[in-house]
């Protein structure tokens, strides 16, 4: 097991509600370790530059979950069921570039005369699956519910379940801002944020109806209404009405709470930045305005190679939807 690459595959999952869609949409994608991941509506493909300079695919077809399961077709439902489908497929997508990563090593020990493993263990994956759940729990769940508790013992005015909550979500949000902006000061973080913008400026260019190029996808932003950072805030704002609603004054009541109704709130959050991306001119378009605000961390301006490996990707999931008789069209 590389013990180096493995807590470098922990700092990119970590990224993955960031990184991710988590919308059953016409084309959307992910970041993933040196590489981009692009999902049509019944497909996927990941391109991964190796180090010498040329691409590892693996392309898949993705059944929609709701075609698979009809109860993720109904309103809050099928917010649970994409976004559920959108981690697991996250999370495969960013162990093929791991592996792609280990063969590169691999291939460097062979000619040194060292013996190395060429691909993550499935036990690995399931280990980082249940930390990244562990590590959410901990850090926007306990942590906030902890500060806010030991504010309101010096504060009385907090005593109050809405502005207890409110505080709670700020501090909430401040801890997200500033892992967000720790964690683009890596190196290797800095390097997935690139490859994030380059799959955002390619989904531009794809649904601007323009030939899919290099030099038309440079042409526009970074940000993207669909991004998972946009998501996440909007789920901080519901949690917080939600929690407020909590008939829960005791801190395991709370605790219990906020992690018992992640699905919901998930659920909510899914629905509301559905109703505002097809209503822009709404009120609830105004909440994915922070979510933009926040992409000029978790976006970075792409050099032309990492954009042509975000090219490559959507026509590759793009090549396998046709094959299955789909037809991507603009709306």
């Amino acid at each position: 097991m590389n013990w180096k690459l493995f807590f470098r595959w922990a700092a990119h999952a970590q990224m993955l509600p960031v990184l991710e869609s988590g919308e059953e949409t016409l084309v959307g994608g992910q970041a993933v370790m040196e590489g981009v991941m692009m999902r049509a509506p019944h497909s996927y493909s990941v391109a991964v530059r190796r180090p010498d300079g040329s691409l590892a695919v693996e392309e898949s077809p993705l059944p929609r979950v709701s075609e698979k399961y009809p109860i993720f077709k109904y309103p809050v439902f099928r917010g649970v069921g994409t976004l559920g489908q959108a981690m697991w497929l996250g999370i495969k997508a960013l162990r093929f570039s791991a592996d792609v990563a280990l063969e590169a090593e691999a291939a460097k020990d062979t000619q040194s005369g060292k013996s190395t493993v060429k691909e993550m263990p499935e036990w690995a994956m399931w280990l980082q699956i249940a930390l990244s759940l562990g590590f959410f729990i901990v850090v926007y769940k306990l942590i906030p519910l902890l500060l806010a508790t030991q504010l309101e013992k010096s504060f009385p005015a907090l005593h109050g379940r809405v502005l207890f909550n409110l505080v709670d979500g700020v501090i909430r949000m401040g801890i997200f801002v500033l892992f967000l902006w720790a964690m683009s000061r890596l190196k290797d973080i800095h390097r997935v944020f690139e490859y994030h913008g380059a799959e955002h400026k390619v989904v531009f260019n794809f649904e601007s109806g323009q030939p899919l190029s290099v030099e038309n996808a440079q042409k526009f932003v970074t940000w993207h209404p669909r991004c998972g950072t946009s998501f996440l805030l909007v789920v901080m704002l519901v949690s917080i009405v939600v929690y407020a609603l909590l008939p829960f004054d005791g801190f395991a009541g709370r605790f219990a709470g906020r992690v018992l109704l992640i699905p919901l709130i998930a659920g909510l959050s899914y629905e509301m930045i559905r109703f505002a991306a097809k209503h822009r001119g709404s009120l609830l378009a105004l909440l994915t305005a922070p979510g933009l605000w926040l992409q000029r961390i978790t976006t970075q301006p792409p050099s032309d190679s990492q954009t042509e490996v975000a090219i490559h990707a959507l026509n590759g999931a793009m090549a396998l939807e046709e094959k299955q008789g789909g037809q991507l069209v603009i709306a």
